[in-house]
């Protein structure tokens, strides 16, 4: 394996639009006095920048609108290095945005209108050399089903948002990472796999299985929680780019929790990322 691994992340860039309240909202229920805040985001987004802030050689395979919102959306990503002359521009629709309110415990409510991410089709996919790819749910079934079918290396598959799969397409992944609203939607299907599951906890951590046994269990660092937006995205790549890097299951498990706990100590999914030197500086913090 490559000293720095390289990853290319196939997925949705978004910009996230977010109201910080004094609490969250139920149903048909209006909050106001909240603040307004604009961040880039999109999970393939994040988990672009955050490979990229982790150590890794990564490039973007996404759409954006054009419209004024896509420079936003992909200015942490230029900055910080993500390769994205796969990310292209299309001149009739807008760039996705996400809306998002966040509770002053740093929980989260979100609704995505996709925008230009539907608008990436398999015949527009040319996927790079890379020892790992990463994908997720907001770009169009028959599209992912594509990259999966025509990548050789190691996959990931964050399987959010929890939606109908086609039967083949958990079993091509090396790695299924998953919440636990989106564990109970799928249920048996994880159980069934021959590739790992990886199952995050929230503040309890996260688990790691292969055909419904436990491998692997780790509990995240403790810290200030300010915005959990974001934090399972980092799970996601910290915990791909520990594996294609050949750490043991157990520590790559304990770096991507504290990955993902590290990215809720600021406000906003891409400004949160954090940078492998704060990761690692939080694990030894924690240490004893």
């Amino acid at each position: 394996m490559a000293d720095t691994p390289s990853i290319v992340v196939v997925g949705s860039v978004n910009l996230d639009i977010v109201a910080t309240a004094a609490r969250l909202p139920v149903a048909g229920e209006t909050v106001t006095g909240a603040t307004l805040s604009y961040f880039p985001g999109g999970k393939g987004a994040n988990q672009a920048l955050a490979a990229r802030r982790l150590g890794g050689r990564v490039s973007l395979v996404a759409r954006v609108g054009d419209d004024a919102n896509a420079e936003a959306a992909l200015a942490l990503l230029r900055a910080g290095g993500v390769d994205l002359s796969a990310c292209e521009t299309c001149a009739s629709v807008a760039t996705g945005v996400g809306l998002i309110a966040v509770g002053p415990d740093g929980e989260n409510q979100i609704v995505v209108a996709p925008g230009a991410n539907r608008e990436l089709r398999p015949e527009m996919i040319s996927l790079p050399p890379a020892d790992a790819m990463i994908c997720q749910l907001e770009i169009p079934m028959d599209t992912l089903s594509h990259a999966v079918d025509t990548f050789d290396g190691f996959i990931c598959l964050n399987l959010a948002p929890a939606m109908a799969l086609p039967a083949d397409l958990p079993g091509r992944a090396g790695l299924i990472v998953v919440n636990e609203t989106e564990a109970g939607f799928y249920n048996d299907l994880l159980h069934e796999l021959d590739g790992m599951v990886a199952k995050t906890l929230g503040a309890e951590g996260a688990e790691l299985s292969r055909s419904g046994d436990r491998i692997a269990a780790a509990r995240p660092p403790s810290v200030d929680v300010v915005d959990t937006t974001g934090a399972g995205d980092t799970f996601s790549a910290a915990l791909t780019l520990a594996i294609v890097e050949g750490q043991e299951l157990q520590q790559a498990l304990e770096f991507a929790c504290a990955a993902g706990a590290a990215a809720t100590m600021k406000a906003g999914a891409q400004p949160s990322l954090p940078f492998r030197n704060e990761v690692e500086a939080i694990q030894g913090s924690n240490c004893g």
